[in-house]
C-alpha cells in the first residue's frame, strides 16, 4: 500500500485530501497545531529542514507529499510578508528537496493570485506571472522553489476561489451576513472560478498518482463573480429574504490587491483526468446538499 503525506491535514483542502484518498492508499496527515484534528504526526515545521527530516524519518516512507499548508491570511502578508514568506516559499523548498532525495512525486497547491488579473480570457499554465499582492508573491515564490529543487517531481496545482465542509469560507460567511441582514454588498468586479474542495481533492490524487512534473490549473467550470457566487449560495439555500446589490472593489478597499480577472483555464487537468471539474453552480449545489450551512 502507498504511503502519503497530506500536509494541512487540520485545513479546509488538506482534510478533504484526507478523507478523499483513494483505494490502495494510506494517508498519513501532518499539521503544524499539535492539537489538529485528524493529522497522525502534528506539530512539524515543514520549513525547517530537520523538522522535516525527522518526520521523514518517524512516519515514514512516503511514496509522494500533497503539500496543501500554506499561509493564506492574505491582507496580513502585506504586514508580515517575511512570515508568509516562510510557510510559502520556505516549507516548499524544503519539501521538495526530501522529495528529490527519497525520489518521489510532490504535488504542491498554489493560487489564481501569481497573475495580475489584466487579462479577458482564462489563464492558461504557461501564461505570464505577476502577483499583486505579498501572498501572490510568496507563492510564486513557493512554485519556484519546488521546481527548482525538484524538477522531476514537482506538480505545482493552482486553484482558486475555495470553500469546503471545514474552515471558513465565502458562502458560509454569506449565509451568516443574511440571517440578519435585509441586504448585502457584494462586488461584481473580480471574477473568477469559485472551487468547491470537494471537486478539488480527488483532482489532486490524480495529478499526484497519474500526473507529470510541472505546472498545472485546477478549478471548477464557468466563471462568476463574487455577487454572482453569494446570490447562488442564497438562491440554493433557500433564502428569499435578503437582496445582494452590487457594488465595485473601489468601495471595500483591502490591503492586498485581488486580481480583477483570474479565471483558470484547466483544459492540461482535464486531458489528464479525462474530464473537467464540474461547473462552478453545480458543485455549490453539491455542497450545499450535503454540507447545508
Amino acid at each position: 500500500m502507498q504511503r502519503v503525506l497530506v500536509t494541512g491535514a487540520a485545513g479546509m483542502l488538506g482534510s478533504e485530501v484526507l478523507r478523499s484518498a483513494p483505494a490502495g492508499v494510506q494517508a498519513i496527515g501532518t499539521d503544524l497545531r499539535r492539537d489538529a484534528p485528524g493529522s497522525d504526526a502534528p506539530g512539524f515545521d515543514l520549513a525547517d529542514a530537520a523538522a522535516v527530516e525527522r518526520l521523514f524519518g518517524e512516519h515514514g516512507p512516503f511514496s509522494g507529499v500533497i503539500h496543501c499548508a500554506a499561509w493564506t491570511a492574505v491582507d496580513l502578508a502585506e504586514e508580515q510578508e517575511a512570515q508568509a514568506a516562510r510557510a510559502n516559499e520556505t516549507a516548499c523548498r524544503v519539501l521538495a528537496h526530501r522529495c528529490a532525495q527519497a525520489g518521489i512525486p510532490l504535488v504542491v497547491v498554489s493560487t489564481d493570485f501569481v497573475f495580475d488579473g489584466q487579462g479577458s480570457q482564462p489563464y492558461r499554465e504557461e501564461d505570464p506571472v505577476q502577483p499583486l499582492s505579498a501572498y501572490g508573491r510568496t507563492k510564486l515564490a513557493g512554485e519556484r522553489a519546488a521546481l527548482s529543487e525538484h524538477p522531476a517531481g514537482a506538480r505545482i496545482v493552482r486553484t482558486q476561489w475555495l470553500y469546503g465542509p471545514r474552515g471558513k469560507h465565502f458562502p458560509g460567511t454569506i449565509h451568516q451576513l443574511a440571517a440578519t441582514r435585509d441586504e448585502l454588498k457584494v462586488v461584481t468586479d473580480q471574477l473568477g472560478c469559485p472551487t468547491t474542495t470537494l471537486e478539488l481533492a480527488p483532482a489532486l490524487w490524480d495529478v499526484l498518482l497519474n500526473g507529470a512534473a510541472g505546472v498545472y490549473h485546477a478549478a471548477c467550470e464557468g466563471v462568476a463573480s463574487w455577487n454572482e457566487l453569494a446570490r447562488a449560495t442564497l438562491e440554493l439555500s433557500g433564502n428569499t429574504r435578503t437582496r445582494v446589490l452590487p457594488c465595485t472593489s473601489a468601495e471595500f478597499p483591502r490591503p492586498a490587491r485581488r486580481p480583477a480577472y483570474s479565471a483558470l483555464d484547466c483544459s492540461k487537468l482535464a486531458r489528464l483526468r479525462g474530464r473537467t471539474l464540474k461547473p462552478w453552480r453545480a458543485a455549490l449545489a453539491d455542497f450545499l446538499k450535503a454540507h447545508p450551512l
